[in-house]
């Protein structure tokens, strides 16, 4: 039976629950001390009966009647009582099994994530140890452009002081030159 027609309430469904709770009531009430002491009160009120005239057979009649139909009433009670029990036990242990059965497949679901994530960490794993390769790589890149900086440096430090020493040759030798313009010169004069 769908859950949707559980809830569907007619009046007959109506008049049963009212009855029920009813039931319910009365066997809560009967099980009280309230009830012991009424009870109590009664039946020494009955019993009390004797002094007033009525006679012992009469009063056992009315108390076996009344009590006989208490006892009818009070079982009827306690079978409404136990068929509305029996019935919420059984709609809890449909909720039960509902549940038993959502937790299953949340145990499913969490073994698969629980996969997923052991996945994740050897593929994190995985990507660390390129990334630790590219990190060698880089390294060794940096040394090897710091080691070309430094050679290039060198080259330009000795290509300066190679390109010093031909300018102090050029001058040298156009002083030389100079020096021999003007011994030509004097020379015509």
């Amino acid at each position: 039976m769908d859950k949707e027609q559980k809830n569907i309430a007619t009046p007959q469904d109506e008049h049963d629950s009212a009855l029920e709770a009813f039931a319910v009531n009365a066997t809560k009430y009967i099980g009280s001390t309230t009830s012991l002491l009424l009870h109590s009160f009664f039946f020494i009120g009955i019993f009390s009966l004797q002094w007033f005239g009525f006679s012992f057979e009469r009063i056992m009649l009315i108390l076996t009647t009344v009590v006989s139909l208490e006892a009818i009433y009070l079982s009827i009670f306690i079978q409404l009582t136990i068929n509305r029990q029996s019935r919420q036990i059984e709609e809890v242990s449909e909720d039960v099994e509902e549940i038993q059965e959502d937790v299953e497949e949340i145990s499913k679901d969490l073994d698969e994530i629980q996969e997923d994530v052991e996945e994740i960490q050897e593929d994190t794993k995985e990507i660390n140890a390129d990334v630790e390769g590219i990190q060698e790589h880089i390294e060794s890149i940096e040394e090897n452009v710091e080691d070309l900086s430094e050679e290039l440096e060198k080259d330009d430090a000795t290509d300066a002081a190679e390109r010093n020493a031909d300018m102090q040759k050029i001058n040298k030798i156009e002083n030389v030159l100079e020096e021999l313009l003007q011994e030509v010169k004097k020379l015509k004069k």
